[in-house]
């Protein structure tokens, strides 16, 4: 899914489902001063399981290393970083060059994670700015003072935006690791894993795992500049001139270029990532879906409905109703209501 929040899976799995072949990620998970330490060791631990639960039949297992600021490497193969929770009230200010770091790796393709006030690290890196995101409620008010331009949408408990995940409260880390797990491993893994550790899976990510999930780990800096650059101008000309006066590209070499980076033709990408977006508004907002279609770039509300089943093999109003936030939690209230 697109940017996704509590209950509204965006899978970043890195599975080519067109080939059927399954890549299993390298994580660092970053040991910074005053860290949560719960979190810290327990993403490697359900990583670990999601290993054993996947069975010595499957050769590629998830990798993850603990790692300290100061012991980051440029030259690591490095496939997402996660960001824990603290309970000391760090906001990593003055780590000037773990920030740095965070962008570089963004820049080069790598999926970056936070879980609640982590989300700062991502922030002072700048990776953050014009892009949804999410952290703890009590910390709102801080969090849009020192980073006026994120899209922050503190009610939601997870919103993955494709190549930055972002979860909310101080235990949103098992949120966060189920959601990567699911990426990665499937549904049957994250079924399995939720049985074992006792977890509610109802209202978490195991939903639609099969998601567009865009190459960001290409070779090709002015291709990967001009996708990020989409993800957050989704509703500006993303026609292919627009795009090649933008990249200064010729319109065949950019076609070519895009197309040998990321898989997709421009037309296919534009369209995946639009519907990737009006995903995350239908789960966390109210908008009708005349807005949503507006708001992703689209200007004829049958041609985007068309378009949304195409992709999503459900109408733009069904998936609402499934994966809506606020109808999740209506439905829930008639449940225990007393007639």
């Amino acid at each position: 899914m697109p940017l996704s929040l509590q209950g509204v899976g965006v899978s970043l799995r890195l599975a080519d489902m067109t080939n059927n072949v399954r890549i299993m990620p390298n994580i660092v998970i970053i040991a910074y001063k005053g860290v949560q330490q719960s979190a810290l060791f327990g993403l490697g631990e359900m990583f670990e399981l999601a290993n054993q639960l996947m069975g010595d039949d499957v050769e590629l297992k998830i990798t993850h290393q603990v790692l300290a600021p100061s012991s980051v490497d440029n030259d690591q193969s490095i496939d997402a970083v996660i960001l824990p929770p603290n309970l000391t009230g760090a906001r990593g200010n003055g780590d000037q060059n773990l920030h740095n770091w965070i962008k570089r790796q963004h820049s080069s393709g790598v999926i970056i994670c936070s879980a609640c006030a982590g989300g700062y690290w991502l922030g002072h890196a700048g990776i953050l700015d014009g892009r949804p995101a999410t952290t703890h409620w009590a910390l709102e008010a801080d969090f849009r003072s020192t980073f006026p331009q994120v899209q922050l949408s503190p009610e939601n408990i997870l919103v993955d935006d494709n190549d930055i995940v972002t979860a909310g409260g101080v235990m949103a880390w098992v949120d966060l690791g189920i959601h990567l797990i699911g990426r990665w491993c499937g549904p049957t893994v994250v079924s399995k894993i939720c049985r074992q550790m006792l977890i509610d899976p109802n209202g978490r990510e195991q939903r639609n795992y099969r998601s567009f999930c865009p190459v960001m780990g290409h070779k090709d800096q002015a291709i990967r500049a001009l996708q990020l650059w989409m993800e957050s101008n989704i509703n500006e000309d993303l026609s292919i001139m627009a795009l090649s006066v933008r990249a200064k590209i010729s319109v065949r070499s950019l076609q070519r270029r895009f197309s040998n980076s990321t898989g997709y033709s421009i037309n296919q990408y534009v369209q995946e990532l639009r519907i990737e977006k009006a995903k995350g508004l239908l789960e966390l907002t109210m908008l009708t879906i005349g807005e949503v279609c507006w708001r992703v770039g689209y200007q004829d509300v049958s041609a985007f409905n068309r378009l949304f089943k195409s992709i999503s093999g459900l109408s733009a109003g069904r998936y609402r109703q499934r994966f809506n936030v606020n109808q999740a939690n209506k439905d829930k209230a008639n449940i225990y209501s007393v007639k």
